[in-house]
């Protein structure tokens, strides 16, 4: 197989966070979703929610900073991004992201993630925000600390877990976070899903109170794939942040081959809980494995936001070169 390049699999990480980000929005709350398709807005766009958001305020604040101070570049970032949950429409002196209309649609945002920016203080791991939060938030905007460019797994963790606290205090919380910035540049680097999360398991099983997280993601990997709702359900309902993780990983490999990305995807969010997060972290983990090639292109072309989605990721691209 020919090696893929950084370039596909950066946009594709980030694009296929997204399509699954939108495929699983609209039934995030379903009980029974049978997602088949894409459901469209009356634009005839697939709406992102604020796991697409959060990521690509994720990238921009690792742009910023150069590589150093990233994570107070990366809680600014975050505080520009919960402006666009309460302000109408960018100010008048907005730039970058904030400049961007489509981004102030709130849609859902994460109470722990909604809060913690609210204290006005960087969460941090002697004082962290919401020390007994370990919802799915920390997780699902993690992938891009696994795209920074010239780190190892190992710091790609880190900083992730470092960045998490910014909003999930609790151990469970950051280290699914970092866990999935691990995979995730494991993945970059050319492992398969089951390698890659072993690696990042290792990393992990270093860290005190890592076992919630080791648990749920043996649970994906020993669990054999079954169709219909009952089977990814049997890894949990993604709420929280071990479960979200390990349910995005039961689903990538369940359907690994670059040409079942659509059927990954699909298992990812048919089930009872939150599925735009499962959805958008099976995307990114899916896309850092094969690249933006294997994305069904059909989806990808009905992103909103897409163009943003594309710039951002080639800037995080020429940020390595």
């Amino acid at each position: 197989m020919r090696e893929l390049a950084r370039e596909s699999r950066v946009r594709g990480c980030l694009l296929g966070g997204a399509v699954g980000d939108a495929l699983g929005n609209p039934v995030e709350f379903d009980r029974e979703p049978g997602v088949t398709d894409l459901e469209l807005s009356a634009d005839g766009l697939a709406l992102i929610t604020d796991d697409t958001q959060m990521t690509l305020f994720t990238v921009e604040g690792l742009i910023r900073s150069g590589g150093s101070g990233i994570p107070e570049a990366v809680y600014q970032a975050h505080r520009r991004w919960y402006d666009t949950q309460w302000l109408p429409g960018p100010p008048e002196h907005a730039d970058g992201l904030a400049a961007r209309p489509f981004l102030y649609a709130r849609r859902a945002p994460g109470n722990a993630c909604l809060s913690g920016l609210q204290l006005g203080r960087m969460g941090t791991f002697a004082h962290p925000a919401n020390p007994d939060s370990k919802g799915c938030g920390s997780v699902m905007r993690s992938a891009p600390f696994g795209l920074w460019p010239a780190v190892s797994a190992e710091d790609a963790f880190a900083r992730a877990a470092e960045c998490a606290v910014h909003t999930h205090g609790h151990p469970t919380g950051y280290l699914a976070a970092g866990t999935f910035a691990a995979i995730v540049r494991h993945l970059l680097d050319g492992d398969d899903v089951r390698t890659a999360t072993e690696r990042a398991i290792g990393i992990l099983t270093a860290r005190e109170r890592h076992e919630e997280t080791l648990t749920a993601l043996r649970r994906a990997l020993d669990t054999p794939y079954a169709a219909g709702n009952a089977g990814i359900e049997r890894i949990g309902l993604g709420w929280i942040a071990e479960e979200a993780l390990a349910m995005a990983v039961y689903a990538a490999l369940a359907f690994e081959e670059p040409d079942r990305t659509r059927d990954a995807l699909l298992v990812s969010v048919n089930h009872a809980g939150d599925s735009d997060s499962t959805g958008a972290i099976c995307g990114n983990l899916l896309g850092a494995r094969h690249g933006e090639e294997a994305l069904p292109a059909a989806w990808v072309a009905r992103l909103e936001g897409l163009d943003t989605i594309g710039e951002i990721a080639d800037d995080l691209v020429k940020a390595g070169a």
